[in-house]
C-alpha cells in the first residue's frame, strides 16, 4: 500500500484555497487547495482523521516500540540511502579523543568540550537527562548545556548583533557555553549545579501538582571570574526524530501561521538567523530559539561548541575557546593534512547530517481510543493547537526525495512565542527575546522514557511529567494552561493520554 499523501489528496474535492498552503510556490493552485483541505483543523473527535496514525507520512516507522524506537531510518529510504544513515549512525554514536592520537580519524575533541560524541548528549537520538531532582545527588551534566551571553557593551558588539554575524554577545573569558570537560593538562572551564525549590499548584478537583523550580550555579571556575552582568541559559538535547521533515515544511505555511490571530494574544513569531554557507539572513527552524536554519548547520554547530571539532561551515579547530583562554589556543588539534584542513571533513558532516535528517517518526498507537480521543477535543478546545499546529504538508521540491510531498503531524508552528517570566532565561539570541521560545514538536512525546527512562521535559528538563511541562505555561500561553488547571481530574488525565499517544 502506498503511504504517500498523494492517495489522501487524490481523494478530496477542489476547494477553495484557504488556509497554510496559500502562496507556495511549490504547488498549482487545484494542490493548494486540496492542501489547505487536509491540513485545515478537524472538528470531528468522533474517529481519528485519515492518516493520522502515520506522523511521518510515508517515512513512519512501524517498528515495534521499544528502547530503540527513536533510532530507526525513515521507512521510505532508498537502499542507497539507508546505507549513508547507517555510516552516519556510526559517525553520530563515535566517541572522539584528543588530538595527537594513532586514532588520526577521530581525534581532535576540544580542548574545551561537554561531551565526546553526538549520542552522548541525545540518549539513543531522543531527550537527554539533567541531574537527579534529589538535593544529595550531583553528577556532571552532559545532555544539559549552559549558554553564556553578556550585554553588548561596545560599538563592535552591537554592530556583530545588528548584521547577525553574532547570535548574541559570548561572554569574553568562558565564550558561548560553558565547557565542563577538558583534554588532559588543560583546566575545565567549570561545573554546572541546580537546587531546585518546590512549588504546589493547585488544580480543580481537589487534586495538586508540585513543580520544581530550578536555581543554577556554576562551580569550580578554571578560568577566573565571569563578568558581574554575565546571563546564562541552560539547554537540554532534543529529540531527533523527524528533523528533515519539519525542514521540509514550506516557509510560508510557517509565515502564514505568523500572520494569524489565534485568539488568547497568541501570535508566534519567526527567528531570522544567519546562514553560515551564504551569510543571508534566512528563516530559523531548530534548536530552542529557532536560531539555526538547518540540520546540517545545527550539526556543524554541535560538532564546534559541543565538542570542539572543526568542520567547513565552522573552521576554527579550537571550539569555543576564548582569546582570553591562552592555554586552550596552544592545544594540539585534529586536522591531518592527507585527511583534509577539517577534524570532520565535509563528508563526514554529509553523513552525520543524511543520518539526523532521516531518524524516523514512530506511527501512533491508540488513535482510535475513546480517552484520546476525548483528549484530543480537549487539546482543541484549550487553544494548545494555536502554537502546536497538527499538521502539514511538506514541499514538492524538497531537498531529499523522502521528504517530499507528505502529510506530518509534528504539532509546532516552528515559531517563537513569549512563555512568560516563569520559564524565562534573559537570554536574546537572534530575534529571540529572553522569555521568547520555539514551539516544540510533539510527535513521539508519548515515548520520550520509552527511549529514556530518566528523560524530563522542557528547555531545561524542570518538568518531570507531561501535567508539569503544561503547568509551567506562562505569558501567550497562560490561558490555554489555566483550562487544563480548569479541567475535571478525569479530562486532564484523558488529555494526558493523548499526549501520551502521539
Amino acid at each position: 500500500m502506498n503511504f504517500r499523501v498523494v492517495a489522501l489528496l487524490a481523494a478530496l474535492t477542489t476547494v477553495s484555497a484557504v488556509g497554510a498552503s496559500v502562496g507556495r510556490d511549490d504547488l498549482s493552485d487545484e494542490d493548494r487547495a486540496r492542501v489547505a483541505k487536509v491540513t485545515a483543523p478537524t472538528s470531528d473527535f468522533s474517529k481519528s482523521e485519515p492518516f493520522e496514525s502515520l506522523q511521518a507520512g510515508a517515512g513512519t516507522t512501524r517498528k515495534l516500540v521499544n528502547a530503540d524506537i527513536f533510532s530507526q531510518p525513515s521507512a521510505n529510504l532508498t537502499f542507497e540511502g539507508r546505507q549513508q544513515f547507517l555510516v552516519g549512525n556510526g559517525l553520530f554514536r563515535k566517541d572522539w579523543v584528543s588530538a595527537p592520537s594513532s586514532t588520526q580519524a577521530s581525534d581532535g575533541l576540544g580542548p574545551l568540550f561537554n561531551a565526546r560524541s553526538c549520542q552522548g548528549c541525545h540518549t539513543k537520538d531522543g531527550r537527554g537527562s539533567v541531574p537527579g531532582f534529589d538535593p544529595m545527588e550531583r553528577s556532571d551534566t552532559v545532555a544539559l548545556l549552559l549558554r553564556l551571553s553578556v550585554p553588548p557593551s561596545t560599538d563592535l558588539e552591537r554592530e556583530k548583533l545588528a548584521s547577525g554575524h553574532w547570535p548574541f554577545v559570548p561572554e569574553p573569558v568562558y565564550g558561548v557555553q560553558l565547557q565542563n570537560f577538558s583534554v588532559a593538562g588543560l583546566p575545565a572551564e567549570g561545573r554546572l549545579e541546580i537546587d531546585y525549590e518546590p512549588i504546589t499548584v493547585a488544580l480543580n478537583g481537589g487534586e495538586t501538582a508540585t513543580l520544581m523550580k530550578p536555581t543554577y550555579r556554576i562551580e569550580n571556575l578554571g578560568y577566573g571570574p565571569m563578568r558581574e552582568d554575565v546571563q546564562i541559559s541552560p539547554r537540554l538535547a532534543q529529540p531527533m526524530i523527524g528533523l528533515g521533515l519539519l525542514e521540509a515544511i514550506h516557509p510560508d505555511d510557517i509565515l502564514a501561521n505568523a500572520a494569524k490571530d489565534h485568539g488568547d494574544g497568541i501570535r508566534g513569531r519567526p527567528n531570522w538567523t544567519r546562514d553560515a554557507r551564504t551569510g543571508e539572513r534566512v528563516l530559523g527552524r531548530f534548536n530552542w530559539k529557532a536560531s539555526q536554519p538547518s540540520v546540517e548547520q545545527q550539526s556543524a554547530a554541535a560538532f564546534s561548541n559541543d565538542m570542539g571539532l572543526s568542520t567547513p561551515l565552522f573552521p576554527s579547530h579550537y571550539g569555543d575557546c576564548t582569546k582570553a583562554q591562552d592555554e586552550c589556543l596552544k592545544m594540539p588539534h585534529g586536522a591531518q593534512p592527507h585527511l583534509g584542513e577539517h577534524e570532520v571533513p565535509g563528508e563526514l558532516l554529509d553523513f552525520v547530517t543524511t543520518y539526523a535528517l532521516n531518524l524516523a517518526v514512530p506511527q501512533r498507537r491508540d488513535v482510535d481510543d475513546a480517552r484520546v480521543l476525548a483528549g484530543k477535543k480537549l487539546f482543541y478546545e484549550a487553544n494548545c493547537v494555536a502554537c502546536h499546529v497538527p499538521k502539514y504538508v511538506t514541499r514538492r521540491d524538497a531537498a531529499r526525495p523522502e521528504h517530499r510531498f507528505q502529510l506530518i503531524w509534528p504539532y509546532t508552528d516552528m515559531l517563537l512565542h513569549d512563555m512568560g517570566e516563569g520559564l524565562a532565561d534573559k537570554v536574546s539570541e537572534d530575534g529571540a527575546s529572553g522569555s521568547e521560545w520555539r514551539t516544540p514538536p510533539l510527535w513521539g512525546i508519548g515515548l520520550t522514557r520509552t527511549v529514556n527512562p530518566h528523560a524530563t521535559w522542557l528547555h531545561d528538563g524542570r518538568a518531570r511529567t507531561l501535567l508539569e511541562a503544561i503547568l509551567w505555561h506562562g505569558g501567550q500561553a497562560q490561558a490555554a494552561r489555566d483550562r487544563v488547571v480548569a479541567m475535571t481530574p478525569e479530562q486532564r488525565a484523558d488529555l494526558i493520554r493523548f499526549l501520551e499517544s502521539l
